[in-house]
């Protein structure tokens, strides 16, 4: 496997995995601004070519890493995010349900985002 490099790029809400210069995966995410701040992974994809190098894993660990760098709570939404979520417990600390509530209801005032 050749060397994955993961880049935020917070502005387009995607946290993105390259193998080289081709995007091999990302997290599409949005910051939660309101009742609280946290990031929201929404949905993560693997192309093709790339799955089953851990890719996916890598990502997730990223955003708890950048979660706690910055102070800043995980609320997941995306189903991968919360299996991997409930896999490594020490790296990535239970989503306050307030914040989930909080994230699903901007989710759903926003159907077009994701």
């Amino acid at each position: 496997m050749s060397e994955i490099t993961i880049r935020d790029d917070r502005g387009r809400g995607l946290l993105e995995a390259y193998s080289g210069d081709e995007v091999a995966g990302r997290i599409a995410y949005f910051v939660l601004e309101s009742s609280g701040r946290a990031l929201v992974p929404v949905h993560t994809t693997v192309e093709p070519a790339h799955e089953g190098k851990g890719i996916a894993g890598s990502l997730a660990r990223e955003l708890y890493a950048i979660s706690a760098r910055e102070g800043v709570p995980v609320a997941p939404l995306c189903p991968y995010v919360v299996k991997w979520a409930e896999r490594h417990p020490d790296e990535a600390p239970t989503a306050d349900p307030a914040l989930l509530s909080a994230a699903k209801e901007w989710l759903e005032a926003h159907p077009g985002r994701f």
